[in-house]
């Protein structure tokens, strides 16, 4: 494969999402695990049966489709509840997201591809990238970015946080972090400089792979 693969992940509230902005304005191709987590879930998917086999009927609304609001409620009171989702539809996941990346592999081999996901470390689905960034910030601002973004109370905003793998586990996973702490410039920049390391690092891959 021609093509870098590249993970990027963190946890709620980070910043992950502008982080991935910027990357796609930045010539990335950017595939974004949200999207793919509803479609596995679109009405008439096995991953819908799958969960209403797991969860029942409470969890759809009365048109078919998933009450992700009812789902959520479910899975963030019970972590048991919680990995039973993840080990559901992670597979779905990857799956859709391997397609994905295989088609864009086809249009532009010598371009770097990026799959934009909080549960990526979690899940052991990091171990399919070339590189992996993690995106991070201090903890009280992630705090306050939850609190401001969902409306959430500091005792809501805590759980959510408390409910996800530790910032300081996952960046021990990292090859490249950037710290959002300091606001949208500074990002921009650290951004910049992972772009093109990567870039270098993808055509030092596609050297290898014509001179074998």
């Amino acid at each position: 494969m021609n093509m870098l693969h590249v993970g990027l992940t963190g946890s709620i509230g980070v910043g992950k999402s502008f982080v991935a902005r910027v990357l796609a304005e930045l010539g990335c191709h950017v595939i974004d695990a949200d999207q793919a987590a509803r479609e596995v879930v679109a009405p008439g998917s096995a991953g819908l049966s799958a969960v209403v086999e797991a969860f029942g009927e409470g969890v759809l609304q009365k048109d078919g489709t998933l009450d992700r609001q009812q789902l959520g409620s479910l899975i963030f009171a019970d972590q048991s509840k919680r990995q039973l989702l993840n080990s559901i539809l992670h597979p779905y996941i990857i799956a859709l997201q391997d397609e994905q990346l295989r088609e864009l592999e086809a249009l532009d081999p010598e371009g770097i591809a990026v799959v934009d996901a909080a549960l990526m470390i979690e899940s052991g689905g990091f171990k399919r990238f070339d590189k992996l960034i993690v995106v991070h910030c201090r903890p009280e601002v992630q705090l306050k970015r939850l609190m401001t973004r969902d409306n959430l109370t500091r005792e809501e905003a805590r759980k959510r946080i408390d409910a996800q793998m530790p910032q300081e586990a996952k960046r021990m996973f990292a090859d490249y972090l950037i710290d959002t702490s300091e606001g949208f410039e500074s990002v921009r920049e650290r951004t910049g400089e992972v772009y093109k390391e990567l870039r270098r690092i993808g055509q030092i891959q596609r050297n290898q792979s014509q001179s074998i």
